[in-house]
Order: structure tokens, then C-alpha cells, then sequence
């Protein structure tokens, strides 16, 4: 046995060693296909003994660690954010604060500012031990299992290593993953992230960790703490980082004067296109750590540092077309096809218009050249028309006066920007729209069903009302399959187990209480928080049906327009047939004695929920909904208590203190609702 425990410290030694070559030093050493021998030799090894898997075997790259719930750590040193600034007056102005404190020769370090989301790694003797995100600055939530299939984070540092360190960076997500990632989501029918950053903040939160190494995730690192580091600046110790195993810092450069600040600035805001990754800006710290202690911190920001972030990149291109999209509610929605243009990274080809009274502000003429801006990086919008490059004669775009799915003609209510199409029983996009709504986790939570499969369902003439989805049978889903044309085209099948998950999700959501039910129904303006009070106030479907205008708007934030839009719903025949059969296939359409209110002690009184319970914190707000009150999402003035749990968030307790509004424990929280 000792030559089985032998042979997988090798393995693992020689695999982390070409992982160290491949993902810190660009310098692969073997190919693909031997690494992933290697790989498959220490898992067939490890699972045959599992007692000899060690704390840094490189196997937890490939995930398999399930996480129900992520608990909440506490930084051991805060984590603070950055003040910053958009102008070069602002960094002239910090220099001069700078030198007003520190009267001795001031050097900078210049770094990129990486777009992607903020994270702390704890090594002890060597050995990851734990990965947390920012979170509030004070506690963040451990998500270390999924840390570990970052390839470009070390389990186990090697050299002259300290024994407890925390180094701090940036999770990112480069474009070409990014791009993969939501080529894939599409192909499944699911709604594409809208940016990198959103694509590894929720990567990084995902329960699976086996999904998470699939997502390509890279790491970029700027900070170093501990007791005893080497280096009294931070350019010598964040190269040091190097040393015991980390990537070396891409972009870090000193310089001795503001001039030299703004000169990186200009050049990279120039050479960041050609990265791999976003930035969306530069950070400049003071390098000497003697210096950084007398100038100091305020409480949520150093002194002497600053986020230099890069103005919005604008250009113009030639608007070739416009298409209108129609939504689950009718809206349309005009979008721009335009001559693709690089910007910011990436190559944008559709812009949204908004509405009419946007294009109209815009005063939009065909083949005109639009200024296209992407604010903050991330979603292309157009902001202007270049004036200069428009054509002789040419004339105005109008908005379309029928919709361009079903012919009907549009229609726009006083006082809403909004245009519509009124066919909501025959066009095919809000037909679609209703039935993917009418899935969501805010609605029925038949999670086992997506965009993609309710898309197949619909195509193949299964489905076409919300009551539907409960006459599917296992027969009619068995061996369905659908092309999917993108690129290329591939063929979707519904097998044994996806029939099974479906036909249990749907069986599963019988028991989805009323106020989500009448969520589901997509009644025009209703959504989820009015869904709520209004089944909360008439109990059941059949008072709501027969209520009057009068009776409507005594719920609270029902005014006129919700009032005439739900009984508008329930005047329709078509509306009423489709409740009835949801009825008879056992869906919950009045509110049983468990989720009616208890009580009236809690009338009028908002109470702001933090920490951790005995019960999960949905419970505890439905508790106070159940008793009259409101659960408030923040602290302010009107905040009449604030319930708090085990870690509760440091910053609503100093809110809740500085405004003198009392906080009470869980157990004060039960004797006031009359609870054990």
C-alpha cells in the first residue's frame, strides 16, 4: 500500500507542477492529451483509495463538491473599496493631498483595474484553506470548494512561504470563456449573461462545483497580507507572490510622479482592447507601506490609493435596420441592427432603441450613423446621432403601427411610454413569453423545464395556453426532440430521465401557494410583490374574480390602472376557462389557514430582517407578513425594528444605532407574534 500512497504523491506532484507551467508561466511542458492522462491515472488511483487523496491534489480542480448553503466568514482584516474618480484633475488633486501628508519623495505603483469580482485566499503553511467573496467588506461567504477549480489559484504554495497568509484579487472571466459560456446558454434556451463580471459573480455561487470548473474562471491578484511579509512596499511584495507560486502580475509598473500615473493611464486605456479580459479601469497606491500607515484610511476607503475608471468608449456606426421585438406583455421594442464595431472589447452589432418616444427624442433617419456607448462596459446603448454624416434627403424612421408578429395593430395607453400589441391569446412571442414566465421560481418553480425545453414544447403544438403544461403526458414526451439552429444545427431529445424530472417538477408545483399561482396567471401589471398583497387581502381567487374597482384599490399599491387591467383579465372567458382547468388539475388558487395572516400584532410596523435564524429568513418574513407587518429591506427612519440573527450585518447595526431604532433578538421576535 505504501507503493499506492507513493505513486499518487508523484502523480499529484508532477500534475501540479505542469498546472504551475501551464496556468502561472504560459510555458506548457507536455500536451493536452498527456496531461489529462495523468489526470485520469490520479482519479482512477484516488478513487480506488480514496485514504491517501491529498488536501492539495489537483482532482479538486475538476469540482464534484456540492454546496447547499455557503456560510458567512469574517475577514480578519476588512475589506475596503476604492474611492474613484473619472478625471485627471481628481488625480492631481489626490497627488497633492499625498504630499501634503508625506513630506519625503512619494513613489506609485500602477495596476490594472480588473472587472470581475472581489476575492480574499487564505493560506496556512503552504495549504489553501479558504476563499471568500467581499461581501459586505466585514463577512463574506466561503465558497472555497469552488475556488479550487480555478486553475489559476495554487492549493499549495512552495519556497520561502509564510505561515498564514491572505492574498486578495479579482475573479474574471476571460472573453473567449465568457463568449462559450453564452453560446452554450443559448443553444439551451437560457437567457445569456449580460457581462463577464455577471458571469463570474454567479459562477462563483454556484452549488456544483464540477459546473464551476466547466466555466473557465481565471484569477488576477493585487494585494498581500500577513504577519512578517518580506517587503516594506507593496511592488516587492506583490512580485515576491511569484515566488511562492502565483501568477506574476500582469500589468504593474512605478512611477515617481503624477505625470507618470496619467501617462499609464492614457496608454493602457488604449492597450486594455487588446487583453483577454476586462478592465474598466487603473488603481494607484502609494508603494511605500510606512507611508500608507501616515496617510491612513477612512472606514471605508484607503487614503492612499484611487480607482482611476475609464470613460465610457463611444463610436459611431451606420444603422442598417430595425427590428421590433415583441414581449411577454405585448411591448415592442425596437432594436438597431448595426454595421458591426468594435467596442470596449467586443463587437457589438444590435443596440436597443427603447421605445418610440426614444427614437423620436433621437429623431432617427434611415442609414443614419448612431454614437453607440457601452456604460460601465457592459451593455451597448445608443446616445446620439452624428449629424454630420447624414444623407441628403434622407427620411425619417416612424415606429411601426402593426405588430410585426401577428399583424395586429399597436396600441399605446395614456400616460406609458411603453407601445403594445392587445393579441395576447394569438401572437406567438407573448404566448411563448407567458408560458416561459409561468416556469419561473417567482411563479410555479417548475425548475425541470427551461426556456429551451417550454421553446420544443410549444414548436411540436403540446402546449400553447399555461394550463397545458398539466395534460403533458410521459408518452407525449418520450423520444420528443426538436432542431435547434444556430451555427450549425443539433437535434434536442426529450430521454427517460428528463421526461421523469418534467412530469415531477409540474406534479411539484401543485402545491405552489396562491400568491404565486396568481403571479403565474401574467395578468397585466400584476407581478410578484402586487400578486402578494392582493392575495393576501382576498383570500382566494373567486373574491378576486367578483371584486370591484372600489374593492380592488383598497389594496394597497393598486391604483387604477392594475384595478382595470384585472378585471379586464376576468371578463375574458378565454381567462376564466384557463383557471378552471388550472383548478381541476389541483393547483392552489385561495389561501389555506397556515398562510392567511394570524394576527394583526405586527399591524403597520416594518421590520428589516439581518443574520442568521432558527429558520430560514423567508420563513421569518412570512411570519411577519402573516402577523400584519411588512419586512423592510433596509434601514431608514421608518424602520420600527430591526430583527437580528447570529452575524448580524455590521453595517445595518450601525445604522440601526446611529438612528436609534431598536433591535431586537429572535427570541423577543417570537413572544411578540405570541409564538413559543
Amino acid at each position: 500500500m505504501q507503493d499506492i500512497e507513493q505513486q499518487i504523491k508523484q502523480l499529484s506532484d508532477e500534475i501540479n507542477h505542469h498546472n504551475y507551467l501551464y496556468y502561472m508561466q504560459d510555458n506548457p511542458a507536455i500536451s493536452d492529451y498527456d496531461f489529462d492522462m495523468l489526470l485520469n491515472r490520479l482519479i482512477e488511483l484516488e478513487k480506488a483509495h480514496p485514504e491517501y487523496i491529498q488536501p492539495d491534489s489537483p482532482t479538486q480542480r475538476v469540482g464534484g463538491t456540492i454546496t447547499k448553503q455557503f456560510k458567512t466568514v469574517t475577514h480578519r482584516y476588512p475589506m475596503l473599496s476604492l474611492g474613484n474618480t473619472y478625471s485627471e484633475e481628481d488625480l492631481i488633486e489626490f497627488d497633492r493631498r499625498i504630499r501634503t501628508l508625506v513630506h519625503e519623495p512619494v513613489e506609485y505603483v500602477c495596476e490594472l483595474k480588473y472587472d470581475g469580482v472581489a476575492i480574499s485566499l487564505t493560506y496556512e503553511h503552504g495549504l489553501l484553506v479558504q476563499g471568500a467573496t467581499r461581501g459586505d467588506g466585514r463577512q463574506g461567504d466561503d465558497v472555497t470548494a469552488n475556488i479550487k477549480t480555478i486553475r489559476s489559484v495554487p492549493l499549495r504554495l512552495h519556497g520561502d512561504y509564510p505561515d498564514w497568509l491572505e492574498v486578495r484579487g479579482e475573479i474574471i472571466l476571460p472573453h473567449k470563456q465568457f463568449n462559450q459560456l453564452n453560446e452554450e446558454r443559448e443553444e439551451m434556451g437560457e437567457q445569456p449573461f449580460a457581462n463577464p463580471r455577471n458571469a463570474a459573480s454567479g459562477s462563483l455561487k454556484l452549488q456544483d462545483s464540477t459546473e464551476v470548473a466547466e466555466r473557465g474562471l481565471d484569477c488576477r491578484l493585487y494585494y498581500a497580507l500577513g504577519d512578517n511579509l518580506p517587503g516594506n512596499n507593496h511592488y516587492d511584495r506583490i512580485s515576491k507572490l511569484a515566488e511562492w507560486g502565483f501568477r506574476k502580475q500582469d500589468v504593474m509598473e512605478k512611477v515617481d510622479s503624477i505625470e507618470g500615473v496619467i501617462d499609464f493611464m492614457h496608454r493602457w486605456d488604449t492597450l486594455r482592447k487588446q487583453l483577454p479580459y476586462d478592465t474598466d479601469g487603473i488603481v494607484i497606491k502609494v508603494n511605500s507601506y510606512a507611508q500608507q500607515q501616515q496617510i491612513g484610511a477612512t472606514a471605508k476607503s484607503p487614503r492612499w490609493a484611487i480607482a482611476y475608471k475609464f470613460k465610457a468608449e463611444k463610436v459611431a456606426t451606420q444603422l442598417l435596420s430595425i427590428d421590433y421585438q415583441v414581449g411577454r406583455t405585448g411591448i415592442v421594442t425596437p432594436v438597431a441592427n448595426l454595421v458591426p464595431v468594435q467596442l470596449a472589447g467586443t463587437t457589438v452589432k444590435r443596440a436597443t432603441l427603447n421605445n418610440s418616444s426614444f427614437m423620436d427624442s433621437l429623431d432617427i433617419h434611415e442609414d443614419d450613423y448612431l454614437f453607440v456607448e457601452k456604460g460601465g462596459e457592459i451593455i451597448p446603448k445608443i446616445v446620439g446621432v452624428d449629424l454630420e454624416q447624414r444623407k441628403p434627403g434622407a427620411v425619417k424612421v416612424t415606429f411601426i403601427d402593426r405588430c410585426p408578429e401577428c399583424g395586429t395593430p399597436l396600441i399605446q395607453n395614456d400616460g406609458e411610454a411603453g407601445i403594445f400589441c392587445p393579441n395576447d391569446l394569438s401572437c406567438p412571442p407573448q404566448i411563448k413569453g407567458k408560458l416561459e414566465y409561468f416556469i419561473t421560481r417567482k411563479a410555479m418553480n417548475i425548475d425541470s423545464l427551461g426556456e429551451g425545453k417550454v421553446k420544443i414544447l410549444y414548436d411540436n403544438g403540446l402546449i400553447h395556453n399555461i394550463d397545458d403544461f398539466y395534460k403533458l403526458t410521459y408518452d407525449q414526451l418520450l423520444g420528443l426532440s426538436n432542431i435547434i439552429t444556430d451555427e450549425g444545427e443539433r437535434t434536442v431529445s426529450f430521454r427517460e430521465k428528463t421526461v421523469e424530472n418534467i412530469l415531477t417538477g409540474i406534479e411539484q408545483s401543485k402545491q405552489v401557494p396562491f400568491e404565486r399561482v396568481l403571479n403565474a396567471l401574467g395578468i397585466r401589471y400584476v407581478g410578484e410583490t402586487t400578486a402578494k398583497k392582493i392575495a393576501r387581502h382576498f383570500k382566494n381567487i373567486d373574491a378576486l374574480a367578483n371584486a370591484t374597482k372600489e374593492e380592488l384599490m383598497e389594496v394597497d399599491d393598486v391604483g387604477d390602472r392594475i384595478a382595470d387591467s384585472i378585471i379586464a383579465y376576468f371578463n375574458r372567458m378565454e381567462n376564466l376557462q384557463t383557471i378552471m382547468n388550472l383548478r381541476q388539475a389541483g393547483l392552489k388558487f385561495s389561501i389555506n389557514e397556515e398562510e392567511a395572516n394570524l394576527s394583526s400584532r405586527l399591524e403597520g410596523k416594518t421590520i428589516v430582517v439581518s443574520g442568521v435564524f432558527s429558520i430560514p429568513r423567508d420563513e421569518i418574513k412570512h411570519k411577519i407578513e402573516q402577523h400584519g407587518g411588512k419586512p423592510g429591506s433596509s434601514v431608514s427612519k421608518k424602520t420600527d425594528f430591526v430583527l437580528a440573527g447570529d452575524n448580524m450585518g455590521p453595517e445595518k447595526r450601525k445604522k440601526a444605532e446611529s438612528l436609534g431604532v431598536p433591535i431586537i433578538t429572535e427570541e423577543e421576535f417570537y413572544q411578540m407574534i405570541g409564538e413559543a
